[in-house]
């Protein structure tokens, strides 16, 4: 495998974690646990969100994935 699937493969994980996470804070916040913070959950999304981000720019600024030249 190559380090650019690796690296999209990495990206679709956190991405579907991130979900996951939303998804928690959103039945925490209908049902009305008070035994976990909704932050938590929040706070992990939040955290995962710009672990994408940062990943997506490294990845960027070393070549690994190339920008599509024609957004249109």
């Amino acid at each position: 495998m190559t380090l650019s699937l690796l690296l999209k493969l990495l990206l679709v994980l956190l991405l579907l974690f991130i979900l996951f996470n939303l998804g928690r804070a959103l039945f925490v916040m209908v049902k009305g646990d008070t035994n976990v913070p909704m932050s938590q959950f929040l706070g992990r999304r939040v955290l995962f969100s710009a672990l994408v981000v940062v990943l997506l720019l490294l990845a960027l600024a070393l070549g690994v994935i190339a920008p599509n030249p024609r957004p249109y």
